[in-house]
């Protein structure tokens, strides 16, 4: 029965007619005041309890507003009028839904929207790094101040601005989302532009001046020219390659420079320093002429080779092939290191276009001429573990001799993601000569050829239907990678783990865990062995099933869901290709 039916019905029971009963209704509906959600209305406070303050807004329930929404609740009374947000006339329990938080936040809303339509300025507070920018407490509204309108010239460091009190601009309002982005660039802008246009007035290229180093950063040094900043390129300060403008110019430093180019429009001022010191490569065909051997120091690494610098502004290049005789280098890298001085001789010198030609081999005599005879195929031998790639390891069988062992020749058993996995920079290896190529000066070798194949005994110890017992070593996306007793990787497919679904593989099986399993495909070909652990516990007893359901956290599981499955078809590949 409704609420108005019970009221009628008592009405009725006191002596009251229809007629009567609708005439109070009237009167008590007008007792109410038209209020509709969304909109801010005030209420006089007539409760404070410990967790909730209830409000009467003249509706004909009273509204609650948790005590966590008041910032002076210490001051609060019984009787004090207050403003509220109505979030909604009525929840599930008939209830005002009332906010004292979203009130307060709405008058700031208000305030801010009619500073960015008339152009005020707010002070606000820096108050926490986010990603691009920075969280700005405008008169306790958050709002987004980006990277690029923190000031004018680029800022590195968003943490020395927080905490501070500044000057800000609405440039953007986001009505739906309730999203404020502030600018304090474009105060300072306006601030400096009638002093820039009288100092740009001035300019002209080629003219020196006088400044001091105002800021440093990765690109380069902004000067001041007394009221107007120029920017010095990091390309600008030295003939030479400098990885940071610190390198050269330091902060508050004195510096002259040299007009380079300026927009009026766009109020930029380029200027330069290496511009005022002769070129380096004036008389270098006298200075290194070919065959020259000289002390460089690598400065860039490329795909093709190294760049090495000579003296500054002067620069040569060492192409990968001109690294060694013997080793296949696919990256600088694996040769030479950022910073490293090394030796090298003059092979080539183009005076016009600035470019130098490098050769390391050159410093040694050829080896290949009699590199077959010393590593014959078949051979074995122990060499020293130079470098790792991800596709396998550099050896050095000596001094200028290097051989690649693949990844796919580490071993006969285990599915090796890295060959850091197995070996690492400085071990002993021994290997076995797989090919020498003297024309492409590349020596194959092996590693796991040292031992016999052992996937026949395999075939054997892990045919179809064998029980046994692996430890989880690696959890991937379609399943688990155990190691077996002989200690070679087998896989067992997700679907093999449990008949319920795993709804996070991770929380059930950790690495570690010994599972017990049955062989369900054997390919000694490929070198796949596929287990099974539900195929183990088919048969056993529930105890059993159980148990392991316990371990490993599963939904339950009954013998009759494990006879009544049946073997996949298709899930027992994975994206881990076996060796």
């Amino acid at each position: 029965m409704s609420e108005v039916s019970k009221a009628k019905e008592e009405l009725e029971e006191r002596g009251y007619s229809e007629t009567e009963y609708n005439e109070l209704a009237k009167l008590y509906e007008g007792t109410l005041s038209s209020i509709t959600a969304g909109q801010i209305v005030k209420g006089r406070v007539v409760h404070i309890g410990d967790s909730n303050v209830s409000v009467d807004i003249g509706f004909k329930s009273e509204g609650s507003v948790a005590v966590t929404e008041f910032t002076n609740l210490k001051d609060l009374k019984v009787g004090d009028q207050i403003e509220v947000f109505l979030e909604s006339v009525e929840d599930k329990d008939g209830q005002l839904v009332l906010s004292r938080k979203r009130a307060d936040f709405m008058r700031v809303w208000e305030q801010v929207v009619r500073s960015f339509e008339k152009g005020e300025v707010l002070r606000g507070r820096c108050v926490r790094r986010t990603k691009g920018g920075i969280v700005v407490d405008l008169l306790g509204l958050d709002a987004f101040l980006p990277g690029s309108q923190i000031d004018v010239r680029p800022v590195r460091d968003f943490d020395a601005f927080i905490g501070k009190e500044m000057d800000f601009r609405v440039v953007k309002v986001n009505h739906p989302s309730e999203n404020v982005v502030v600018s304090h660039k474009i105060l300072v802008e306006e601030e400096l532009s009638s002093q820039r246009q009288m100092i740009l007035g001035s300019l002209e290229k080629g003219q020196i001046l006088e400044g001091h180093a105002k800021a440093i950063t990765d690109f380069g040094v902004f000067v001041d020219l007394g009221g107007v900043d120029g920017l010095v390129h990091i390309t600008d300060l030295s003939w030479g390659r400098i990885s940071h403008p610190s390198e050269v110019v330091k902060l508050d430093q004195t510096v002259n420079v040299v007009v380079l180019d300026f927009d009026q429009e766009k109020k930029r001022i380029s200027l330069g320093m290496k511009q005022l010191m002769p070129h380096p490569w004036e008389n270098i065909d006298m200075k290194y002429p070919v065959g020259t051997k000289i002390l460089g120091k690598v400065v860039s690494l490329t795909d093709y080779g190294a760049f090495v610098e000579i003296e500054k502004g002067i620069e040569g290049l060492i192409h990968i092939s001109e690294m060694s005789w013997t080793q296949h280098i696919k990256h600088p890298s694996q040769v030479v290191s950022m910073g490293q001085m090394i030796d090298a001789v003059i092979l080539s010198l183009d005076k016009d276009g600035k470019k130098i030609s490098l050769g390391m081999k050159q410093l040694e005599p050829d080896p290949w001429t009699t590199l077959l005879q010393k590593y014959p195929v078949g051979s074995k031998h122990t060499g020293i573990v130079r470098n790792l790639t991800n596709f396998g390891v550099f050896v050095e069988l000596e001094e200028g001799v290097d051989g690649l062992v693949h990844i796919s020749d580490l071993s006969w058993t285990k599915k090796i993601r890295h060959p850091g996995e197995v070996v690492k920079k400085g071990d002993k290896l021994d290997v076995v000569i797989l090919s020498v190529d003297v024309d492409q000066r590349r020596i194959s070798l092996g590693h796991k050829q040292i031992q016999d194949n052992p996937w026949d005994a395999f075939e054997t110890s892990y045919k179809l239907g064998t029980e046994t017992d692996g430890k989880i070593v690696r959890i991937i996306e379609k399943g688990v990678i155990v190691e077996l007793s002989l200690g070679v990787d087998g896989f067992i497919p997700l679907s093999q783990l449990s008949q319920t679904p795993v709804k996070n593989i991770s929380e059930s099986f950790k690495a570690g865990d010994v599972l017990p399993l049955r062989v369900i495909e054997f390919d000694k070909e490929s070198k796949k062995i596929v287990l099974s652990a539900i195929e183990y516990l088919r048969g056993k007893e529930q105890q059993i099933v159980e148990e392991y359901v316990a371990q490993h956290k599963l939904s339950p599981m009954t013998l009759k869901d494990i006879v009544t499955s049946a073997l996949p078809t298709s899930d027992t590949s994975f994206s881990e290709t076996p060796n």
